[in-house]
């Protein structure tokens, strides 16, 4: 156990507002890890959760955190945030926002601060609203002013494009994100075959998880997946898993299994063949990581924050059709043996919940 660890003995409020969405995405993620991290790190720290009103998340109640609820609905709390702590305790000794929705104040001499994960309505304003776009401006003008807020980045890059926009460099603190996950173990690969088998694919497989949505580029690796795939039908079938996300994307003949248990995934990301993942922008992408911790060979867009310096990837640019196809082509080629699926594992090891637990609490201090 660390020295940091060991010297932050105190009340540490996270928002979960994420958690109570009906599409929670990559931040819940980020909220699920880093309570279980924080909890695992020490056992005197008092995690609390500051939460809207309403039926709590059953995976809240699973979480080892108390909750701290207020007396407003989600849709209000993320509006009055900027104004008043709702819901903060007063013994708070740190007051962490896990995204730009707040809070940003309470607690008594608390240290406050800030998940930024990435500027994506600057970078695809088609993929938010008017006024998600907004919405975001206005926190992001509420964040560079406020000097105590101290600003923790999760994605490589977004703290030196933070401080081209006037915040300062000493008030941001890199943190690293976690891929691995001990509260679910992965499906055996029967299961695995068995739900496959129910989509009509049988033997090898190209698997795509995440959100489909315009964003994450699926038409142009489904239109590659094709390419490659008449001369290499080692490939398999494309399967995609995950929910639907914001706006039409058309799947063509790929295989949809929509939102699937996360003991599945984790069995689909072991068993695949090969793992695409091509958005044309992303904040971090979670998603090739955990197929690296599985072992399976990853072929990424070059704009994919999580992988952009990993070697043991084959990294594409994801607007050429034919560089995809070629990365799908190049990944088939790769070793697949036990040697080679332990230097995956191994290129992401250090991307552990513990991991980004302590990064958090270096920057409490």
């Amino acid at each position: 156990m660390s020295c940091e660890a060991k010297s932050v003995k105190r009340t540490i409020a996270l928002s979960v507002d994420q958690l109570y969405r009906p599409q929670p995405g990559g931040i819940a993620t980020y909220v699920r890890g880093l309570i279980r991290g924080l909890a695992a790190l020490d056992d005197d720290v008092d995690l609390v959760a500051v939460t809207p009103s309403g039926p709590v998340p059953g995976e809240l109640s699973t979480l080892p955190i108390r909750r701290h609820a207020t007396r407003v609905p989600l849709s209000v709390l993320s509006r009055l945030w900027p104004y008043w702590p709702l819901g903060v305790p007063r013994s708070s000794a740190v007051v962490h926002a896990t995204s730009m929705a707040g809070p940003f104040d309470g607690g008594v001499k608390a240290v406050h601060s800030i998940a930024m994960h990435d500027l994506l309505w600057r970078d695809e304003p088609a993929a938010s609203t008017p006024a998600g776009i907004r919405f975001h401006e206005a926190r992001l003008t509420r964040i560079a002013r406020d000097a105590r807020l101290r600003v923790f980045t999760t994605s490589p890059g977004l703290g030196e494009r933070l401080v081209d926009l006037g915040i300062s460099s000493d008030r941001i603190h890199p943190v690293r994100l976690g891929a691995d996950d001990e509260t679910h173990l992965a499906a055996d690969p029967a299961s695995v075959a068995t739900l496959l088998e129910g989509h009509g694919v049988r033997g090898p497989f190209t698997l795509y998880a995440g959100t489909r949505e315009p964003r994450k580029n699926l038409e142009r690796l489904i239109e590659a997946h094709a390419l490659a795939r008449r001369e290499h039908p080692e490939l398999g079938p494309l399967v995609l898993s995950g929910p639907a996300g914001w706006g039409d994307v058309s799947t063509a003949d790929a295989v949809v299994l929509g939102h699937v248990e996360r003991s599945i995934l984790l069995g689909l990301y072991r068993d695949a063949t090969v793992f695409a993942y091509v958005p044309r922008r992303e904040g971090w992408g979670l998603s090739p990581v955990e197929a690296l911790h599985a072992g399976t060979r990853v072929v990424a867009s070059s704009t994919t924050p999580s992988v952009s310096t990993n070697e043991t990837v084959i990294r594409v640019d994801p607007l050429d059709v034919e560089a995809i196809a070629g990365g799908l082509v190049g990944a088939i080629a790769l070793s697949n043996d036990d040697v080679a699926r332990t230097a995956r594992r191994q290129s992401v090891s250090q991307l552990t919940w513990r991991n980004a637990a302590l990064d958090h609490m270096a920057g409490w201090q």
